[in-house]
């Protein structure tokens, strides 16, 4: 984008609710417990004519090295250092704190444009802290209320006026190009290496990693040009049993993961090569597949493997036991750590991609039901033949296709299957849901 604003600020000062109403958009996870968002979230919005990009972060602590925060941190400043125009954001009610002032004195050594916000302002009980706030030295301070939508006009205004005096950090280079990226969500169960991988993926340490498990909270994406592919990769939070879920912010941060899967078009299932295909993988591939997103599995921390031939052979055994719903899903061994794989693995998504979006023509469609209906015959419950007269293609992503015939609803399961591994092997469509639906009916082509 042409323009980037950064909002930066301590813990628990709205900054995520800012984002929010500036995007129109619930997309940053909200609740009142501090340190809910610990990367840096990206969106986009119109600013009067400008199209900005708006980077929403974690709050800024003091933080010992090596620690969650430290890394929080880090990815907080990297924020500081793309943006055109800093938002710094105190909370009005609770006033100028020493922490506002250490990372006051932070922002004003980045030589970026800075704007004050004093959130929280509405009613008397923000009046002391905006005054307050001129000592930080970034001059008039604008009082909004995020959450109440108070004050955002003359925030705009503000933006709008800064931005218009800047040439942008960051021109866009891509500006005018309508093909729009793909989008790929990395989905897992915690500690599985998703954040890892997605650093691999794009050559820098944009997600925060560590031993912990659980340091991703809500859905990140990242843009990568990938092969002269445009490519947007979500990071999500780790998927767990719904009964270990106790706390607040991990439910909302498992209804943020599986919104991410709804909204990708191919869906990277991590598993831990230590222990995979537990059944916690399962279920999550289980969504994907009902969720009708492409799908490929990956087995991270491949290095650790000193038998890889024959350990993958039975991973891809497994996998076809187990998945059969998706049945020649690719699985393909990697090492995020070591950015092995990487190829491998990519060129497994497009593949796959390509055929969840396949298209069959009806004349081949209705070639494949002849002879399929030729090798097998329906059955015929109740001593009455079903017949099947036509098939159809209405929909791609997933394939999906329909079939009119005499009788749908005594139509046995087992022949529903049939059909849809005929179709797998017929038109090669490895790997991918296919929805087939019966419907009673003529050939609707064919006139009275």
């Amino acid at each position: 984008m042409p323009y980037t604003i950064a909002i930066l600020g301590r813990p628990n000062v709205g900054k995520s609710t800012l984002f929010n109403r500036l995007v129109g958009r619930r997309l940053a996870l909200v609740d009142d417990a501090p340190g809910l968002t610990r990367d840096r979230r990206m969106s986009e919005f119109d600013l009067g004519e400008r199209k900005v990009q708006i980077i929403d972060t974690a709050g800024l602590e003091e933080a010992s090295e090596g620690s969650i925060e430290q890394r929080m941190r880090e990815q907080t400043f990297a924020a500081m250092v793309e943006a055109d125009l800093v938002v710094f954001m105190i909370d009005a009610r609770a006033g100028v704190l020493p922490a506002d002032e250490t990372f006051a004195a932070i922002v004003r050594q980045s030589g970026r444009p800075v704007l004050l916000v004093t959130n929280k302002a509405e009613g008397r009980a923000g009046e002391d802290g905006y005054y307050d706030s001129y000592s930080l030295g970034f001059g008039d301070p604008i009082a909004i209320s995020a959450e109440h939508g108070e004050g955002i006009g003359e925030l705009l205004s503000q933006m709008d006026e800064v931005l218009g005096k800047c040439q942008p950090l960051m021109p866009d280079e891509d500006e005018g190009d309508e093909d729009r990226p793909m989008r790929i969500a990395i989905v897992g169960r915690p500690n599985a290496g998703k954040s890892t991988l997605i650093n691999a993926l794009i050559g820098e340490d944009r997600m925060i990693t560590g031993p912990e498990a659980g340091l991703t909270r809500d859905s990140i994406s990242v843009e990568l040009n990938y092969d002269d592919r445009a490519l947007r990769l979500f990071d999500t939070a780790g998927l767990r049993k719904k009964a270990r879920i106790k706390e607040r912010p991990e439910h909302l941060s498992v209804v943020d993961a599986l919104r991410a899967i709804r909204f990708a078009e191919v869906v990277v299932v991590l598993l831990d090569v230590n222990n995979p295909l537990e059944k916690q993988d399962l279920i999550i591939a289980d969504l994907v597949a009902r969720e009708g997103r492409a799908l490929v599995i990956a087995v991270n921390k491949w290095d650790l493997e000193t038998d890889k031939n024959s350990r993958i052979n039975k991973l891809r055994k497994e996998v076809a036991r187990l998945l059969p719903q998706v049945k020649g899903v690719p699985v393909v061994p990697v090492s995020a750590l070591a950015a092995r794989g990487l190829d491998k693995l990519m060129k497994s998504v497009f593949e796959a991609y390509e055929t969840w979006n396949k298209r069959l023509s009806t004349g081949k469609l209705n070639q494949f039901l002849d002879e399929a209906l030729m090798r097998h015959t329906p059955p015929a419950p109740g001593g009455r033949r079903i017949r099947m007269r036509y098939m159809t293609q209405p929909n791609a992503r997933p394939p999906t296709f329909v079939v009119f015939c005499s009788r749908p609803k005594d139509l046995p399961e087992s022949y529903s299957r049939y059909l849809v591994n005929g179709l797998r092997k017929s038109f090669d469509l490895q790997g991918t849901p296919i929805r087939l639906h019966m419907r009673k009916g003529k050939n609707p082509y064919v006139g009275d």
